[in-house]
């Protein structure tokens, strides 16, 4: 069998790759200390981060790079993708609700899997801004459901606008699940527009406390529309991949991070 070449005759290629597996499981890398294992210059690995930015694989900052999270696909496309994963941050999520409680659940097919999710006969009372949510609880018994109004946007499948905003004002929730585009533990959740995003941050202001629920992808992610910063989130659930320096950079902020098991655990 033939030996693994050492890191300093890696093809640029080969270290690009390496790179962005790094990224993935990290969530972030830092110039310095990748140049240092894999015995190049700084200037070469910049490079290699530049390229890899031009290629929209990464986003450059200072000292490093952070994963770029993708805008959302419509929902009806999302609700076929990652089921698996969907499900066991799903199962994970759930164990945070406590019987009797005022739940906010947004849109989204990783919330949908939650309020699937959710254990019957605690009286619990869910309000949600997404029709689908509503319907599948109504279908189930011992839940109270609260429908918020308002102009329904299709691409996120649920309710958004003025309406939608005044009517979430007059609630008060124990836990809310917004839906989560990107999220950083420097900077805080993120939305890709603008109109959801003011949903998403009433949500939160709403609620006593936050879960955020993120598959891999969108940890050390940013997108356009800043909702609440990190302090503003309680709770983050994520899959049983997230890497450990993800984990332990949004614990320093104070937030509980809850590993998920594998789907068929």
């Amino acid at each position: 069998m033939a030996r693994r070449a050492p890191p300093a005759q890696m093809l640029p290629q080969e270290r690009q790759q390496r790179i962005l597996q790094r990224l993935r499981s990290h969530g972030r890398v830092v110039a310095a200390e990748l140049a240092a294992e894999f015995a190049v210059t700084e200037d070469s690995l910049r490079r290699d981060l530049r390229e890899l930015a031009a290629q929209g694989l990464c986003r450059r900052v200072y000292g490093g790079a952070l994963p770029v999270s993708v805008p959302a696909t419509p929902l009806r496309q999302r609700r076929a993708e990652h089921v698996g994963r969907k499900l066991a941050l799903a199962r994970k999520a759930v164990e945070l609700v406590r019987e009797g409680q005022v739940l906010l659940i947004d849109a989204g097919s990783t919330n949908a899997a939650i309020a699937a999710a959710l254990p019957e006969r605690m009286g619990l009372t869910v309000v949600t801004n997404a029709p689908d949510i509503a319907l599948a609880l109504y279908e189930r018994e011992g839940f109270g459901i609260l429908l918020l109004g308002g102009r329904v946007d299709p691409r996120i499948g649920g309710t958004a606008g003025a309406q939608t905003l005044q009517e979430l004002r007059r609630i008060r929730a124990d836990l809310c699940f917004p839906g989560a585009c990107a999220i950083d533990a420097g900077s805080g959740l993120w939305g890709f527009d603008s109109e959801e995003s003011l949903l998403k941050r009433a949500m939160v202001e709403a609620s006593a406390e936050t879960v955020v629920v993120a598959t891999d992808d969108k940890l050390g992610a940013h997108a356009t529309h800043r909702i609440v910063p990190v302090e503003a989130v309680r709770h983050l659930v994520v899959e049983r991949s997230a890497g450990r320096a993800a984990r332990n950079a949004f614990a320093a902020h104070g937030v509980l991070v809850h590993r998920a098991e594998p789907a068929d655990a």
